[in-house]
């Protein structure tokens, strides 16, 4: 699927044509036809445009016959599955005419673009649209990052009096993303630097502050990252040894009990026996045995409950 945008003026609108000079063109998750008509109508190389849809492509960027292929990692949010937010390569290819954004999944980054979102938004300036994108970027992460904190509180704050595993894997999958949203930080950042560095697209004075703009969000998403990470990693070590103190202390009670029920257990035992025992022939026999079960049982309460054993 793909559609295709061109800015008039101020606006801009849905167009149909390939060819058109300074549109973009917003790829998502393409047939191997839609990639072939594509690159037959805009020039766009076919092995740039195939490129991202790798889930496993690393950022990088390429530069071939006129064209520069820019694969950063966009982090997106997970319905479904056992980590809660991952990354996926979102390609963008500038050529002479157009700026092309290929990716396997639709994506808030891109979407904010298409719903105008993104203030001074224009198709045909490529440069300023690729770095508003790279911005874009950054700022989902650390807007991800602020929302994985605040679902780390939330699970510390149920985790104190647990005794089950469910909120250490949810910890455990929060940190899967926290791995992932570092790694792709990283790898960005090489790849904006790089753009900064050997100037594989045209840059005005201002497009480069913008850079230097992006590089210093994409910076400080990174920082959280990793504090995140390592503060995570932290609460887990010790949240693992309270849950196991939790299920300790539920044992301990669960044994009090056993050995405050075992004493009638055992006078009663005593008392079931085919032999002669005290109080058999008094008409209070069996009161007293219960009494004596009712007042064994109560000590037997009192000590363990001055040792700290309830």
């Amino acid at each position: 699927m793909y559609k295709i945008y061109n800015t008039v003026g101020d606006e801009t609108q849905t167009i149909t044509s390939l060819n058109e000079k300074g549109s973009w063109i917003n790829v998502i998750n393409p047939t191997k036809a839609e990639l072939a008509k594509i690159s037959y109508e805009t020039g766009a190389l076919y092995e740039f445009l195939e490129a991202p849809l790798d889930d496993e492509e690393r950022p990088r960027i390429e530069v071939e016959e006129n064209q520069a292929l820019i694969i950063i990692s966009i982090p997106i949010v997970v319905r479904n599955g056992t980590v809660n937010y991952d990354t996926l390569p979102l390609g963008i290819i500038v050529t002479d005419a157009q700026i092309i954004t290929v990716c396997l999944e639709e994506n808030e980054i891109l979407n904010d673009l298409v719903n105008g979102r993104i203030k001074a938004f224009w198709t045909y300036k490529k440069t300023r649209l690729t770095l508003q994108i790279l911005y874009k970027t950054a700022s989902y992460f650390l807007k991800y990052l602020k929302e994985i904190d605040r679902k780390t509180n939330e699970i510390e704050e149920t985790l104190h009096g647990s005794t089950e595993n469910e909120e250490l894997i949810k910890l455990l999958n929060l940190g899967k993303s926290l791995v992932y949203f570092t790694t792709a930080l990283r790898l960005n950042e090489v790849v904006m630097k790089k753009i900064l560095r050997t100037k594989v697209l045209k840059m005005y004075e201002e497009d480069e502050d913008l850079l230097e703009d992006v590089i210093t969000e994409n910076g400080q998403a990174m920082d959280m990252s990793e504090v995140y990470s390592k503060n995570l990693n932290g609460l887990m070590d010790a949240f693992a040894s309270i849950i196991s103190n939790n299920q300790n202390k539920v044992m301990k009670f669960l044994t009090s009990i056993t050995i405050i029920l075992s004493v009638p257990t055992l006078i009663a035992s005593f008392y079931g026996m085919n032999v002669s025992l005290p109080l058999e022939k008094s008409p209070f026999g069996f009161t007293a045995v219960v009494l004596i079960s009712v007042f064994s049982s109560m000590l037997a309460l009192f000590t363990l409950n001055r040792k700290n054993m309830l």
